[in-house]
Formats: structure tokens, sequence, C-alpha cells
């Protein structure tokens, strides 16, 4: 049965998702990975595909942006659609000077600054957590692939925020070891939690807000290969 903001029917979208922000990037990953990939959703432009990866059916489809637009599609996919396993392939904002731009990052843990979890969950501090198995297969598929791109695993930090200059809280969060930051990781993981999907997000870094290094709109659309890769393995 379709929901307020996915036209697919049941059956239409595959137990596993993986889950770009950029409706674009979920078409290209139909179109560059999937065989016999079919649009099953496009409300509000939002866009889904159904195909399969070396026999297995995956859906790609996007979340758009932040954390309540991704947390609205994982609920309902999770719901409404029977989906068991939800991988984010997106951007981030390198933080930590042992990253650099094109790397990629397995986010095992997502902090944020967004109130979405303290009212899911009033009066506790709650720990925004990857699916340990999915983190475990992520890194052992990097270390199978090797490649150019340097892998990472460690926290991200989820913010509300895209333009707002913080260097006090960034200083402080790379001092706790965190990599990156981007916007929707630890909504994704509280929806797992809540909704026992399996939940991970593999990010590729696109800017860094050290170096002022960062990639061009058409390559934050194409650049993500090696996440992408890791990510339909999974």
């Amino acid at each position: 049965m379709p929901t307020p903001h996915i036209r697919a029917e049941r059956g239409q979208i595959a137990d596993r998702v993986i889950m770009p922000g950029d409706p674009r990037r979920a078409e290209r990953i139909a179109t560059d990975y999937l065989e016999d990939a079919e649009l099953v959703t496009d409300v509000r432009g939002i866009l889904g595909f159904t195909g399969t990866w070396e026999g297995r059916r995956v859906t790609a489809m996007a979340s758009g942006m932040g954390a309540p637009s991704i947390t609205i599609y994982a609920t309902e996919l999770a719901r409404e659609y029977g989906v068991r396993q939800i991988v984010r392939v997106g951007t981030c904002g390198g933080m930590s000077t042992d990253v650099a731009v094109r790397d990629v990052i397995i986010a095992t843990g997502a902090h944020t600054d967004s109130t979405m979890t303290a009212s899911r969950i009033p009066g506790v501090q709650f720990s925004h957590l990857a699916d340990f198995s999915l983190a475990r297969a992520a890194v052992e598929q990097a270390e199978r692939m090797g490649g150019d791109a340097a892998i990472h695993a460690g926290a991200v930090f989820t913010s509300d925020h895209f333009y707002l200059d913080r260097p006090a809280l960034t200083e402080a969060l790379t001092a706790h070891g965190t990599l990156a930051v981007e916007m929707e990781a630890a909504a994704l993981y509280a929806v797992g939690a809540a909704e026992k999907v399996r939940t991970l997000a593999v990010v590729t870094v696109s800017d860094h807000l050290v170096t002022g290094e960062s990639m061009t709109a058409d390559e934050r659309e194409t650049q993500f290969d090696a996440a992408a890769r890791i990510a339909l393995a999974l």
C-alpha cells in the first residue's frame, strides 16, 4: 500500500535499501550498478529504483537532506514495506586531519546536536550506533577491495546545520575522535534501533572544514564508487 511519501506497492521495494540523499545519485546507482532497475516511486521527486545486484534484489532510494527527511522515509520503509536493512551512501565534510577529500568513512556511531532523539526518548542521552554486523562486514569488504580511496571507521557528527560556523565545537568533537560532519546518520540509526532495522552510513568526504579542499557539484554526484560498492556488497 503506498504511503503519503512513497508510491510503490508492497513487493516493489526490496528488503535491502541503498539510500543516498540525492535523487540523482539514487538514479545513478540504479543505472550504473543494478540490473533491470525499475522506477518504483517518485513522490516529491524522491526517486526509488528496484533491481538486482549479483542476483539479489536491491532498492536504491533517495532520502532527501537532513534528519527529519531520512526519518520519514526510513520509518515508512520499515513499517509499511518490511525493509530490514538500510545503508546510507552519501557525502560528508571532513573534520579530522586524519581524513582527506575522497576518503570513505564507515560511520560506526553518530553524535548529534539534533533534538529529534531528545524528543524520541526524553531524559536520555541516546547513543546512535550502526549495526555492528554491517559495520564489520563493510570494513572487511573495504579491505578486500583495496583501491585508491582510503577507508576509515569511526564516529561522525550529524548536524541540523549546514552553514553554521562553530569552530569551537568542531575542535572539541575532533579532539574526541570525530572524523566528519553530515546530516543524516544519527537519525537513520535511531530509526534502526526503534524499528529493528539494520542500518549503516558509508559516506565519502566531499569537502574538508580544515583544509578547505572541496569537490565540485558534479564530483559530489559521481565520486562515490568505493562507498557504493561497499554498500552493495553488504
